[in-house]
């Protein structure tokens, strides 16, 4: 049996789990990505594709490991899985640092859309800031975790160093950057405004973004979580890397000084004083003063900012924006007779999704909400014993996406947050 020593680990954790049927979503849904759409290829790498759709995404590869991190100390298997996905995941940006997902071989499934590049590799060429943080947090998480230091060699700090270079080009997109998106047919919609370049943005120290974690088009083109996701997790490498690295200072150097760039543009121009909760995060900016106040079910959010350690869950700034996007305010939050929660505009008006309940569980401070969040979960699969993208928050029997394995990832991780936090379940 592959993965052994984790899977016995795991199944230790889940005798504890009384209920048989939350103890088999546990199962299936922790072990869903690994069992179903995770290839180690024949040079040493390793292929995570999303679910339904053939592609590997870099975000969604990047999190659909990440509950698997902490057994590699003692599953050697594991640490070949991570190490080979991040070499896969350091090809590919190299390749195109502004496309999203990629094909497992040249070939020509793919999006065909309008851009200033192409390859058979790529899948989708949508530029996310989120898109390049992934991987580096994934790296950061497993150095965390388990020390192993031979993950930065060459290929890391080339990739670093693409992508620090990507977020410093498109802090000025608009004078500076050659990319553009456009896109015909059913999906026109996501072809970018200004023909193809993006609304107009003022440089103010923030990394320009075409789209959301959700793959929809940015309407004010900083997005704020993502910005914060890269400011922190750049800071945190820097800091770990600086020690053993002194011939990589000068792009160290310059990651640091971006980061604190981003940082103080978030400070200066991502922030609203909110009539009723007080100073609050935008989830978008332009840097003109222009600002979007929603947030979206998908991760980075400015609900899931303490799960990225952008911030404590206590921060005052922190806990205004999230009472914000927790309320009727934001336009996304649903109420209904199995659920509430947070949406996108991705989906149907009115359909919750299952990332944004376990996010909301994970970054709570208080018991009854994340026993809530669980009850909602374990409530709204539609009998299917997985997660969804989303659902009807008065039908769970209506969904989005039947097999998205990152919604089956952080099932997993809630459950072991709600062990590890006391609960019976």
């Amino acid at each position: 049996m592959k993965y052994k020593r984790m899977r016995d680990r795991v199944k230790e954790q889940a005798k504890s789990i009384k209920d048989t049927r939350v103890r088999k979503m546990f199962s299936d849904c922790f072990f869903n990505s690994l069992d179903t759409a995770t290839e180690m290829l024949e040079d040493g790498t390793a292929y995570v594709f999303t679910g339904d759709i053939p592609a590997m995404w870099l975000r969604d590869s990047s999190v659909q490991i990440i509950g698997y991190v902490p057994y590699a100390t003692e599953d050697p298997e594991v640490k070949t899985l991570v190490k080979g996905l991040l070499k896969r995941q350091w090809k590919f940006i190299q390749l195109d640092p502004y496309a999203n997902a990629f094909n497992h071989t040249p070939h020509p499934n793919r999006h065909k859309d309008e851009t200033n590049f192409e390859s058979p590799y790529v899948w989708e060429r949508k530029y996310e800031t989120d898109s390049l943080c992934y991987p580096l947090w994934l790296a950061l998480r497993y150095y965390e975790a388990t020390k192993d230091s031979e993950i930065f060699d060459t290929e890391f700090f080339d990739a670093f160093e693409t992508i620090i270079n990507t977020f410093i080009v498109e802090q000025n997109h608009d004078t500076k950057s050659s990319y553009f998106f456009k896109r015909t047919g059913d999906f026109a919609f996501d072809t970018l405004e200004n023909n193809g370049k993006g609304s107009p943005t003022a440089k103010c120290g923030l990394t320009w973004s075409a789209f959301r974690p959700s793959d929809d088009r940015c309407v004010y083109h900083y997005l704020v979580p993502a910005n914060l996701m890269a400011a922190h997790v750049i800071k945190s490498l820097v800091k770990n890397l600086k020690e053993n690295n002194p011939d990589k200072k000068v792009v160290l150097k310059k990651a640091d000084k971006l980061a604190g760039e981003i940082l103080k543009g978030v400070k200066k121009r991502g922030t609203v004083k909110h009539s009723e909760f007080g100073e609050i995060y935008a989830y978008e900016t332009d840097g003109f003063g222009n600002h979007l106040l929603m947030d979206d079910a998908n991760m980075p959010s400015l609900l899931s900012l303490p799960y990225f350690s952008c911030c404590a869950p206590t921060d005052k700034l922190y806990k205004n924006t999230r009472n914000f996007i927790l309320s009727e305010h934001n336009p996304y939050f649903f109420s209904g007779k199995y659920a509430s929660g947070i949406g996108s505009p991705h989906t149907p008006k009115n359909y919750i999704w299952h990332i944004a309940l376990a996010a909301q569980l994970l970054t709570s401070t208080d018991p009854e909400e994340k026993k809530k969040c669980f009850e909602m979960l374990i409530t709204t699969d539609g009998g299917k014993g997985f997660m969804h993208e989303g659902f009807d928050k008065d039908n769970p029997a209506n969904y989005t996406r039947e097999w998205f394995g990152w919604a089956n990832t952080l099932f997993g991780l809630a459950v072991v947050d709600m062990l590890k936090s006391g609960f019976s379940l």
